[in-house]
């Protein structure tokens, strides 16, 4: 799949138009069209923003040989409409506990950057940990895998949006990878 292909499937799986999308990125309509019809490429900046709007790796994005690992849907969320509850850690968890009653597991994950050598090399010379500190702070969503009906789900909760994304390969809840981001198993389980 080229990247015009996949750009086009993930900008109308987030439920845009060409329109809305060229407005959410600050940019023409006939850009996106472009892009969209590869007969041009958005720069580092863009690609950016896009991968955030839309909720996909710039990876995925760009490597025309890579099959997607995931299959996202996004359902808007209301934080505020859920309690801590039993053994829910806060109102993420409740979010996840409340939307897959039914799942045989849900394991609530911890998500680290997979550094490249550059970050890497930063962050043991400023202060080992720094880099992980902060992606944390741009990134403070809550991260899930749930087992239901032998299907693994990965779940990431915002304050305002569930992206639940169906695994089309098995992974061991205590650790895995899905493009830069590494996930372990919390010591914890809500179900």
């Amino acid at each position: 799949m080229t990247f015009g292909e996949k750009l086009k499937n993930a900008r109308k799986e987030a439920g845009f138009t060409q329109e809305q999308f060229a407005e959410k990125m600050s940019i023409s309509r006939s850009a996106v069209a472009k892009w969209e019809s590869d007969k041009g490429m958005p720069d580092v900046n863009n690609l950016k923003i896009m991968s955030q709007l839309l909720g996909v790796s710039i990876d995925h994005l760009l490597d025309e040989d890579e099959s997607l690992n995931l299959m996202e849907t996004r359902e808007p969320i209301n934080l505020d409409s859920f309690e801590k509850t039993g053994h829910c850690r806060d109102k993420k968890d409740a979010a996840c506990f409340a939307r897959f009653p039914n799942a045989d597991a849900i394991y609530p994950l911890i998500r680290t950057k997979k550094m490249n050598k550059k970050e890497a090399i930063l962050d043991f010379l400023v202060k080992p940990g720094v880099v992980q500190l902060g992606d944390y702070i741009n990134n403070s969503d809550g991260y899930y895998l749930v087992e239901e009906s032998g299907k693994q789900l990965l779940v990431r909760i915002s304050s305002d949006f569930m992206f639940i994304s169906q695994l089309t390969n098995k992974v061991d809840p205590k650790k895995f990878e899905i493009d830069n981001n590494v996930f372990k198993k919390a010591t914890c389980r809500l179900k």
